[in-house]
């Protein structure tokens, strides 16, 4: 083993003191997130909790997990999650695989068309527009068909199919009588694990926090997201400070209490966050060991 140079060792002490600046600053305001939410909403307010929860109670999660509200919102999240991932999934990997067929008509000029849209779209209104023409608002197929296809999605998929699955197997299936829709159900979808992992993934957490679509198009509380219900939360508890402000004068109890409203809902962003975030990062770890393999899908190989 050779002898490491000292401007190697100098090198390593660099960029490890850089890596744990960097993982400092990045992990100590989600942890931060984490003690806030069960410390006292005082302690939090006065800046008293830095490294460990203070005054620990569950008030913030108490107020969010009282409200039916939020458990319609998990329901139709979790089903605008599943349908709106298997669609992407489905159009994506469909439309990756037939735009590897580099030998069909006109395959420049479609690529070009589709990645045109990466640059160039319609704008809000005419979405709105079009959605509303076609009879969708207030279903959850508005928040799901418009984004249907990443381009982005897509042209790493059609990479993942183009650099790692080798068109030796392909040419050996056809010869044994494969048609194209068997060739990809039998070899293309069996050799992509990697990439459908990570396509679940980055298409599962949109639908999770999507929230825009579903405040554009979505007026029936039924069918609110769950991060729709969570601002509502939010938006309410700030509603009911102002109220108080404007309405007289702030003595006695009527202080008392505006106090104590102004320190929950100060905790309640923080319970909120926690509630909105904790499904995926449970769902992560099971889909680490897949995404850098199809992350990297297409990189140069020597």
């Amino acid at each position: 083993m050779l002898a490491r140079s000292r401007e190697d060792k100098v090198f390593d002490a660099v960029n490890i003191t850089l890596l744990s600046i960097l993982t400092l600053l990045v992990a100590y305001p989600l942890y931060f997130v984490v003690i806030a939410s069960f410390s006292g909403p005082a302690a939090v307010n006065f800046g008293e909790v830095l490294l460990l929860p203070k005054d620990i109670n569950f008030t913030g999660y108490s107020f969010v997990f009282k409200d039916k509200s939020l458990w319609h919102g998990y329901m139709v999240t979790i089903v605008l999650t599943l349908v709106g991932t298997a669609v992407n999934l489905a159009l994506t990997f469909t439309g990756a695989y037939a735009l590897t067929k580099t030998a069909l008509p006109g395959i420049r000029v479609l690529m070009f068309l589709i990645t045109f849209t990466m640059f160039f779209g319609g704008g809000m209104v005419p979405t709105y527009i079009l959605v509303s023409s076609l009879h969708l608002r207030n279903t959850l197929w508005a928040m799901i068909l418009p984004g249907a296809v990443s381009v982005y999605n897509l042209i790493l998929v059609r990479t993942y199919y183009m650099k790692s699955i080798p068109e030796e197997i392909m040419d050996a299936a056809r010869i044994d009588g494969c048609s194209d829709f068997k060739l990809f159900l039998r070899i293309a979808l069996p050799l992509s694990a990697p990439i459908i992992a990570t396509m679940a993934l980055f298409y599962g957490v949109g639908h999770w926090n999507q929230f825009f679509a579903a405040l554009i198009y979505i007026s029936d509380k039924n069918l609110f997201p769950l991060q729709l219900v969570l601002r509502n939360m939010l938006l309410a508890s700030k509603t009911a400070m102002t109220d108080m402000i404007q309405g007289g004068a702030m003595t006695g109890d009527n202080a008392r209490y505006l106090s104590e409203l102004m320190q929950r809902a100060e905790i309640l962003k923080y319970a909120v966050i926690i509630v909105s975030t904790l499904p995926i990062l449970m769902v992560y770890p099971f889909l680490q060991k897949y995404f850098m393999r199809g992350i990297m899908a297409g990189s140069l190989k020597g």
